[in-house]
């Protein structure tokens, strides 16, 4: 019991930073946060993503260039052009290395108000550091798997790639099945009621049509988890929306 607990929470935990601060935030600038809760953001993501912690800079020069250039072949990853998700997967991850290292390369338009660079991010991209995450998240399975529960070693590598592999099931998935709302120049579709675990992610092709929007649910039967802690956290004053509900889309 104790795994799949963890298993659910790391699954939550992660995506939803993922999604509110690397995504909606980092990428699209959907609302604002001033330093301090940009820092407490950070530092959640990656205690809630250990091992697969994704730099919400690169993941944001990374996302802007897959709205600019969708299902062409200088999009990041798309399904259009490798063969299986495991080959888009390992090309993405090529993509986001090379974007680590040489950022300099890159031109400052998908640059434009992206979280810096700090010692946390160096840290948590350590090869060290991950090793250290891989190597708690097995002793934690040792120690709670029972003997006659061994099947649940098989989630394991799931925790060890959680964020990619949330990344996949959007990328491959939401370009592959699903339904369309809009008509837009690339292959998007929506996963809807698959995205409710997906944190509304899952309503890609009403994001690639409303890039801007901080609510990914346009029909009135689709419904955006992610909007729930936006609003708490804009009434808080945490965070602050658009007033017109739109910021740059990419």
């Amino acid at each position: 019991m104790e795994v799949i607990i963890f298993f659910i929470a790391h699954w939550y935990l992660s995506l939803f930073t993922q999604s509110f601060f690397h995504h909606r935030y980092s990428a699209h600038r959907q609302f604002t946060m001033n330093k301090f809760w940009e820092e407490v953001f950070h530092t959640l993501s990656y205690i809630f993503q250990g091992a697969s912690y994704l730099s919400p800079r690169t993941y944001g020069i990374m996302h802007r260039q897959h709205h600019a250039y969708a299902d062409t072949e200088r999009d990041v990853h798309s399904p259009k052009f490798d063969d299986n998700l495991f080959k888009m997967m390992w090309k993405t991850k090529k993509v986001y290395n090379n974007m680590n290292t040489m950022e300099d390369t890159i031109e400052d338009k998908w640059k434009k108000n992206l979280p810096g660079i700090g010692k946390l991010e160096k840290l948590a991209e350590s090869r060290l550091v991950r090793l250290m995450w891989i190597v708690a998240y097995s002793v934690f399975y040792y120690i709670y798997v029972p003997s006659d529960m061994l099947y649940l070693w098989a989630l394991l590598p799931i925790n060890f790639v959680m964020g990619p592999f949330h990344g996949v099931i959007i990328n491959w998935f939401a370009h592959k099945v699903g339904y369309r709302n809009y008509k837009v120049p690339d292959t998007s579709t929506n996963l809807w009621p698959w995205d409710l675990i997906m944190w509304g992610e899952g309503l890609h092709n009403n994001h690639h049509k409303f890039g801007a929007s901080a609510s990914f649910a346009q029909k009135w039967w689709e419904f955006d988890p992610m909007i729930i802690p936006i609003n708490i956290m804009h009434t808080l004053g945490i965070i602050k929306k658009a007033k017109d509900g739109k910021s740059r889309s990419y």
